[in-house]
């Protein structure tokens, strides 16, 4: 008669099962006493949780439409929801279609990213929305091809798009959902550094059959990430599948793989780079030289961040030394 095997020895299988990028029913069928549950057990929960405890966001209104969807996809990204709220409302304010957006130059979009961080995600958006102007009626495509075929647009925002403003059925996969897939059905404390192709066929494999049930299936994964399965406190007592979690089952093993990356910012390019656009954002004229060079002491840093930012479109150099933001 064949031993059972513990919870910790299921989960290693399923494991083994998720990185050959089996399906959920096959890692399931491995699992009976750890993460073993049939997909619609990990879904009634979550989307119960999710309708008792969703947060109550703007672009989560039916108002928003699908472009306040994108432009919020578009500045949540590696940015927390309380620095986003009041640059997203002001954002939808002075543009409510993507055809205003488009009418300005970029560099006014760069103004009104303000210290939201990555500035280039300014960039892309103007972009899209000046795709959108020309290739769709100023109207947000709803095919998921087109979405993709957006300049700046990539894998995660387009099915983030067409899953959250147009109610289709895709896998979207940020940072929580991905840690809370690790956790729950694969076992680990954190999820590799970069998607892999077999995290992709697993939250495919997840993915409710019915569209919006699917599409609410990936809210509420996402909001599960963000405001339960956090990275560095999971709250595992208010979890509505810590029954299932194979992570939790096996004793919370410590994160074994590579090194999670950190982010810095304090004395980097990045902070460099910040500082001056901070000056060219409130500057209604070129600025010059002797402006910039005065916010950071180290010559070498400072021009190497004033060429990157010239390089990625942010800044655009005139005659005479000044700089100004894009007016393309």
């Amino acid at each position: 008669m064949t031993e059972p095997r513990s919870p910790l020895e299921a989960v290693s299988d399923a494991r083994s099962l998720a990185a050959e990028g089996a399906t959920a029913s096959a890692v399931a069928a491995v699992v009976p006493d750890a993460a073993g549950v049939a997909p619609e057990a990990l879904h009634t929960p979550v989307l119960g949780w999710f309708d008792r405890h969703a947060r109550d966001l703007p672009w989560r209104k039916e108002e928003a439409g699908a472009w306040g969807v994108m432009v919020s996809e578009f500045m949540l990204q590696q940015t927390p929801v309380v620095r986003v709220l009041p640059v997203y409302e002001q954002w939808l304010r002075r543009w409510p279609r993507p055809a205003d957006l488009a009418a300005e130059p970029s560099g006014e979009a760069v103004r009104a990213w303000g210290r939201l961080g990555y500035p280039r995600r300014a960039l892309r958006l103007h972009g899209a929305a000046r795709a959108i102007a020309e290739r769709h009626g100023g109207e947000v495509p709803s095919d998921h091809a087109a979405l993709l075929a957006l300049p700046g647009v990539g894998e995660y925002t387009a099915a983030a798009v067409a899953s959250f403003a147009f109610g289709q059925r895709h896998a979207v996969m940020d940072t929580n959902v991905r840690r809370v897939f690790a956790r729950a059905v694969t076992g680990v404390q954190y999820p590799p550094n970069a998607t892999t192709a077999a995290e992709r066929r697993l939250a495919r494999a997840l993915l409710p059959d019915d569209e919006a049930t699917a599409a609410r299936w990936a809210a509420g994964s996402m909001e599960l990430g963000a405001l339960v399965c956090t990275a560095k406190s999971p709250d595992c007592g208010s979890c509505p599948i810590a029954g299932h979690c194979a992570w939790r089952l096996a004793g919370k093993p410590a994160h074994d793989g590579p090194p999670r990356r950190g982010q810095t910012y304090a004395g980097t390019d990045r902070q460099v780079r910040g500082k001056l656009l901070a000056v060219l954002r409130e500057a209604l004229e070129p600025v010059p030289q002797r402006v910039l060079d005065a916010v950071w002491d180290e010559p070498v840093q400072r021009a190497r961040a004033l060429d990157g930012l010239v390089a990625d479109g942010l800044v655009e150099p005139l005659e005479g030394g000044t700089y100004r933001l894009p007016h393309s």
